[in-house]
């Protein structure tokens, strides 16, 4: 269980620290989050694989998120660390409580095997594409 409850938290703990930015692997990250995302924009969202469509925008979003922080010389070793950045060091709690949402949405779908409905999952999936617009904005 994470202790973190905020960005200073997450930096006494350890989970996110200090690193020499990397902006190589910023690019590298940046795009192979493009390429999933123009593969997953080919792909008919049934009620069948929704939830994996999910998973695969949520992955993306998370691979811009580690390149913004490796851009600005952090390394961030869990998922909630890098909502704290969100929120408390770009000073942005509306995005911050969106990808918490996604956050907890693909928690339960992958530590604990709880699927979307196909209407939830749609709407999750819209979710995390408006996080990737912003954050394409701040990459």
């Amino acid at each position: 269980m994470n202790k973190e409850s905020s960005w200073q938290d997450c930096l006494a703990s350890g989970a996110s620290a200090r690193i020499s930015p990397d902006i190589a692997k910023a690019r590298s990250l940046k795009s192979t989050s493009e390429g999933r995302i123009a593969f997953l924009k080919e792909l008919p969202i049934k009620e069948s694989n929704a939830n994996y469509i999910f998973e695969g925008y949520y992955s993306s979003m998370l691979e811009l998120m580690h390149g913004m922080v490796l851009v600005e010389g952090y390394a961030v070793s869990n998922h909630l660390c890098l909502g704290f950045y969100l929120r408390d060091i770009l000073h942005n709690p509306a995005l911050f409580r969106l990808f918490d949402g996604c956050r907890y949405k693909r928690n339960s779908l992958v530590y604990y095997g709880k699927k979307m409905d196909f209407e939830t999952a749609k709407e999750a999936i819209e979710k995390c594409k408006t996080l990737i617009e912003a954050l394409r904005g701040k990459n």
